[in-house]
């Protein structure tokens, strides 16, 4: 394999970002918006009694790191960029199939356990952008942090299509320093702890292994497909 990625993989960005691309599109957006919507019912309306996730460890080593903010957020772009890669109808729908199911899940114990954040002894209104996100996303729906969660899932898809599209070991590394770097910058930017992290990190890379191996198993069984959307 080699260390940096060819002409050939570079040539197969544009053709796979063009294939069904209001689809990828559509689906991204009506998804997200979902997600959001009953993200935020759950939030702001908990069924049950906040239990508050304990710190451990980790979370002092990790000190709060402001200028974190931008490699957070940069998960919005990260989760995009994946499913705009995939080559054909049957992955996008095996794509949005998994993505909803971590949804649901983590929706799901959000709704059973609602947890959040210990307050931590930061002046966010020192900070303006924070205190926007702060007012926006409470420290509520913490564990397991579907932040991590997607982030892990967006990484191991990755890692399929960049082999796939036989790209370096090189941006391979990339993609999982992208990955750690988010993990990292959720604790960074206070609006997890740890066991959050790791929490949704473990959920994340469940339910992509399962996922894939159904994929990888499903292409086997029909190598011979002749009717690729990319050839």
């Amino acid at each position: 394999m080699p260390m940096v990625p060819n002409a050939g993989w570079l040539r197969q960005i544009g053709p796979r970002l063009r294939t069904l691309w209001l689809a990828k599109m559509t689906g991204t957006t009506l998804g997200m918006s979902a997600f959001f919507v009953a993200y935020f019912s759950i939030l702001n309306h908990p069924l049950f009694p906040v239990t508050t996730v304990p710190l451990i460890a980790i979370d002092r080593l990790v000190v709060f790191r402001p200028e974190a903010l931008p490699l957070y957020l940069s998960l919005w772009i990260y989760v995009v960029l994946a499913p705009a890669l995939l080559k054909n109808r049957r992955e996008l729908i095996s794509y949005g199939l998994a993505a909803i199911t971590l949804s649901a899940i983590g929706l799901g114990i959000f709704l059973l356990w609602p947890t959040a954040v210990p307050k931590f002894e930061i002046d966010w209104s020192r900070h303006s952008f924070f205190s926007f996100l702060k007012a926006v996303d409470t420290s509520g729906n913490a564990c397991p942090s579907l932040h991590a969660a997607f982030a892990v899932f967006t990484a191991a898809w990755f890692e399929r299509l960049l082999c796939e599209m036989r790209a370096g070991r090189f941006v391979r590394a990339l993609n999982w320093l992208w990955c750690l770097g988010i993990l990292y910058s959720t604790v960074a930017v206070r609006q997890h702890v740890a066991l959050d992290i790791l929490a949704g990190a473990v959920l994340g890379a469940i339910v992509a292994a399962l996922q894939l191996r159904v994929v990888h198993r499903h292409q086997r069984t029909h190598y011979d497909d002749r009717n690729p959307e990319i050839p």
